[in-house]
C-alpha cells in the first residue's frame, strides 16, 4: 500500500511486497492489512475424539488436579480399547492443559524481591562437565564453588573436587578475600556441606522444617561474622541468583577455551588461574553497584582458616580408617590408636603424635576404598589362606604385571601354596623397590618361566647390585692458580 501511494503499479508493488499480484488486488480491494483481514476460528476441523469421554475426564480432574494426561489417557484405553489410539494423546494433552489454565487450581507464584546492597551473599556448587577440561592431558572431574552479591551480580568461582564442608570453606574465603570486605548473611542450599540431615523417621513429624547447620558450618561463620541462612527444603529458587548466573558462567568459560584454543592445563593452579581472570573480566563491568556494596560491608579484619577439616577416626583391626564414609589404610603399627586427620578438599592427611603417618588424594562418594598392600602384607604373609577371599584382595594386584604374575603362578601351584608364592614376591615388592621387582616380574613372563619368590628376588639382587667405580685422583696443576693471580693483580 505503500509503493502504491509512491507510483500506483500494482505489479511493481506487489514485487517490492514479495507477494503475488493476485493477492496485492485482493488486500488493496479490500482496503485491510492482512492481520486486520484474520477472522478467529470458531468451529473444529475433525470431530472430538474425547467429547463423550470429557465430563469423566474433568470430573477427576477436579477431584485429583495432580493427575497428568498420560494417566487419564491410560485410563481411558484400559476402559475402551478399541476407541483410543497411542496418536491422539497429544489431544487430550491440549485439552488438559487448556482446562488447567481456565478452571483449575491456583498455582505458586514466586514473588520477586528487592535485593539490599551488600546485605547478603549466595554460594552454590556447579559442575563443570561440558567445558571438558583436562589436566595434563588427564580429564580432571570437577565443580565450580560459586559466590555471588545478589544485588550487583558481583560472582567468585573457586575449583573444588568436592561438594563438601572443605570445599565450601575454600570458596567462601578465596571470594571474601578477593572482595575484601564481608556482607551481613551469607546464604546457601540445604547441602550436606552446611547443613545436616534429617532423619526420615523425623520428617514425617516435622513438615517442612529446614535441615539445623552443622558445627564446621557454624564455625566458619562465627570466624567471618556472617549470620548463616538457608533456603527452604526444595526452594531452589531461594537461591535464585547463584543458581541462575551457573549457566552465563559456563557459557563465559566456554567462550574463552575457545578463543584459547585448548582445554589442557598443566596444573589446578594454572586452570584457577584461567578462571580467575574470566570472573575478573565479567567483573568489571559490574563496578557502579559493587561500589555501593562495598560501600556498606564490615571490612575483612581476620585472617584465613586452614582449608582443611578436622576428624579423629580410630584404627580399626583391619588396619583402616574411616573418613567422610570411606575407607583408608595405614601402618598396622596403629591398630587401635586415635589419628587426627585433616581432610582436604582434594587429599587427606593423618598425624599421630603430629607424625605423619598417610597422605593421599581425597577418594570421592561413599563406600570407597584406598588400600596400600604394604600396610597389611605382613599379615597376609603369616596367614595366606586368607587372601582368597579377603575383602581387600583386588587391592592387593598394585599394576597389571603383578596380577599376570598371580595367574602364572596359579596355573603352576593352585591353591593357598600359589597365594603364599605370589605374597612373598609382594613382601619383597614392599620390603625393596616394587618398580625392580615389577621388572623382574616382566622379564620372567616374556622367557615364559613362573615367577617364585627366589627366582624373583634373584634378579632383583642383580639388578641392584651394582660395582663400586673406580677413580682415578686427577693430578691438579696449582701453576695454573698463580698465572690467574697475577693477571688479576696487572
Amino acid at each position: 500500500m505503500e509503493e502504491m501511494t509512491k507510483h500506483g503499479a500494482i505489479g511493481q508493488a506487489a514485487m517490492k511486497a514479495g507477494m503475488d499480484r493476485k493477492t496485492a488486488r485482493k488486500y488493496l480491494a479490500a482496503g485491510k492489512l492482512p492481520s486486520e483481514t484474520r477472522t478467529r476460528r470458531e468451529w473444529r476441523t475433525r470431530p472430538d475424539p474425547f467429547e463423550d469421554d470429557w465430563p469423566a475426564i474433568e470430573a477427576r480432574l477436579r477431584e485429583e488436579p495432580a493427575l497428568e494426561a498420560k494417566t487419564l489417557f491410560e485410563l481411558l484405553q484400559a476402559e475402551r480399547p478399541d476407541r483410543y489410539e497411542e496418536g491422539q494423546l497429544r489431544t487430550l494433552q491440549r485439552r488438559v492443559k487448556q482446562w488447567r489454565a481456565a478452571q483449575g487450581p491456583d498455582r505458586e507464584v514466586v514473588l520477586a524481591q528487592r535485593h539490599r546492597p551488600g546485605e547478603a551473599a549466595q554460594t552454590d556448587f556447579t559442575s563443570t562437565a561440558e567445558l571438558a577440561v583436562t589436566i595434563a592431558g588427564q580429564v580432571f572431574v570437577h565443580l565450580l564453588c560459586v559466590l555471588v552479591l545478589p544485588y550487583s551480580n558481583w560472582q567468585w568461582a573457586t575449583v573444588c573436587l568436592t561438594e563438601s564442608l572443605a570445599g565450601l570453606r575454600k570458596g567462601v574465603q578465596r571470594a571474601l578475600f578477593q572482595l575484601g570486605r564481608v556482607p551481613q548473611y551469607h546464604q546457601t542450599d540445604n547441602s550436606t556441606a552446611a547443613t545436616h540431615r534429617i532423619p526420615d523417621d523425623e520428617k514425617a513429624y516435622l513438615p517442612g522444617r529446614r535441615r539445623p547447620f552443622n558445627e564446621g558450618y557454624l564455625a566458619l561463620m562465627r570466624h567471618f561474622g556472617m549470620t548463616p541462612r538457608t533456603t527452604e527444603v526444595g526452594a531452589k529458587e531461594q537461591n535464585g541468583d547463584v543458581e541462575s548466573g551457573h549457566r552465563a558462567l559456563k557459557r563465559r568459560l566456554e567462550q574463552a577455551l575457545l578463543v584459547r584454543g585448548n582445554r589442557d592445563f598443566e596444573s589446578v593452579d594454572a586452570w584457577q588461574a584461567f578462571v580467575d581472570n574470566v570472573e575478573r573480566k565479567a567483573n568489571a563491568g559490574r563496578g557502579p553497584r559493587v561500589a555501593e556494596e562495598l560501600q556498606v560491608m564490615r571490612e575483612l579484619d581476620v585472617g584465613k582458616l586452614p582449608e582443611y577439616v578436622e576428624e579423629y577416626p580410630q584404627v580399626s583391626e583391619w588396619s583402616t580408617i574411616r573418613v567422610k564414609k570411606c575407607a583408608y589404610s595405614v601402618p598396622s603399627r596403629l591398630i587401635g590408636e586415635v589419628l587426627k586427620v585433616w581432610v582436604f578438599d582434594d587429599r587427606i592427611e593423618a598425624y599421630y603424635t603430629d607424625e605423619l603417618q598417610l597422605a593421599c588424594e581425597r577418594l570421592r562418594g561413599r563406600g570407597q576404598h584406598r588400600i596400600d598392600y604394604r600396610h597389611v602384607i605382613w599379615s597376609l604373609v603369616r596367614k595366606p589362606g586368607a587372601f582368597a577371599r579377603y575383602v581387600y584382595r583386588e587391592e592387593m594386584f598394585p599394576s597389571l604385571v603383578f596380577r599376570r604374575a598371580y595367574d602364572a603362578i596359579q596355573a603352576v601351584a593352585a591353591g593357598t601354596k600359589g597365594d603364599l608364592e605370589y605374597l612373598r614376591i609382594l613382601h619383597l615388592a614392599a620390603s625393596t623397590m616394587q618398580a625392580d621387582v615389577e621388572t623382574a616380574l616382566v622379564r620372567l613372563l616374556d622367557e615364559q618361566v613362573a615367577p617364585t619368590s627366589e627366582r624373583v628376588k634373584t634378579l632383583v639382587g642383580d639388578e641392584t647390585r651394582s660395582a663400586v667405580p673406580e677413580l682415578t685422583p686427577p693430578d691438579v696443576d696449582l701453576r695454573v692458580y698463580d698465572a690467574l693471580l697475577v693477571e688479576v693483580a696487572a
